[in-house]
């Protein structure tokens, strides 16, 4: 199965989802939008994964990165709400994923800690430190390249 297939197979429910397409309609970084940088950050962590034979669940690594930014509002409207986004997106991320979802404690855990270290709370599980370097890497290259 190649990466894009196991990532329609294991995020199928919160691809289908209506929630999801407020993602497709909010930009993240660059001219990217939310959606489009959780599929590219699911590839990144299936990427190291595998290039450092981690042998890590990739069910959850690819449902993490789907819902590590699932805060469901365009960050970039003016609202008191949206202050400190970079701070408390992850919070709202896990309170709507739970709505939806059933979450084990790993994947609570990286939706939460994918923010680090602006968060200065570590991840717990090398889930979490993949999913924190697979957002790293995309939001750079996002955000420098502007495509």
């Amino acid at each position: 199965m190649t990466k894009k297939e196991k990532i329609r197979y294991y995020g199928k429910d919160i691809l289908d989802s209506k929630s999801i397409q407020i993602q497709k309609q909010c930009l993240q970084h660059g001219k990217r939008t939310v959606f489009e940088h959780s599929l590219a950050v699911a590839l990144m962590c299936l990427t190291i994964n595998e290039f450092l034979h981690l042998k890590l669940n990739e069910r959850r690594l690819i449902r993490g990165a789907l819902l590590h930014d699932y805060f469901l509002y365009d960050w970039h409207v003016k609202d008191k709400s949206h202050r400190l986004h970079g701070f408390r997106h992850p919070y709202f991320a896990l309170e709507n994923a739970r709505k939806e979802y059933e979450l084990d404690p790993v994947l609570e855990d990286m939706i939460v800690k994918h923010m680090f270290p602006l968060i200065p709370i570590p991840p717990k599980y090398r889930e979490s430190w993949v999913l924190c370097i697979a957002d790293k890497i995309c939001a750079s290259k996002e955000t420098i390249l502007r495509k």
